[in-house]
């Protein structure tokens, strides 16, 4: 629920500093941009933090390789994607990206909820809430890639 909660806020409040005089922000676009990075960079940051990194690496699909490499390397990406989207020339790239990183991952979102396992001492999100969920991220990601 964190990263759907950074999403809205982060939005929320960069538009406000749009309608404030950011004209950095005077739009919904470059809020929802901010809003996504936001929410990027909250869950990148769980792929190298303690025990959620440990939640991440069990949630990878038991048949792939190198569960840590592939969390490590979907963090990194994540974050890059963050930066990526808070730039003006490269948002629409970094969006397209994201969009397409969240669907290769949600495969480990499908078998973390089959598997019931935890993340944060909590059950996963159950998957008809993160398909829910994955949607409204994908579909963010979409707008910003063929927005104005």
């Amino acid at each position: 629920m964190a990263p759907l909660i950074a999403l809205i806020v982060g939005t929320a409040l960069a538009r406000l500093a749009g309608l404030a005089g950011s004209t950095a922000l005077d739009g919904w676009h470059p809020a929802l941009r901010v809003g996504l990075a936001l929410l990027f960079v909250l869950t990148g940051v769980a792929h190298f933090a303690g025990q959620r990194r440990a939640d991440l690496i069990a949630m990878v699909p038991p048949r792939l390789p190198r569960p840590d490499l592939l969390v490590t390397l979907t963090g990194v990406l994540e974050l890059a994607g963050a930066v990526g989207l808070l730039i003006p020339a490269t948002a629409r790239p970094a969006a397209a990206g994201l969009a397409l990183l969240m669907l290769a991952m949600f495969p480990a979102n499908i078998s973390a909820a089959r598997r019931k396992l935890t993340l944060a001492g909590r059950p996963v999100t159950p998957l008809p809430q993160r398909t829910v969920l994955q949607i409204l991220f994908v579909a963010t990601a979409v707008v910003i890639s063929f927005g104005s």
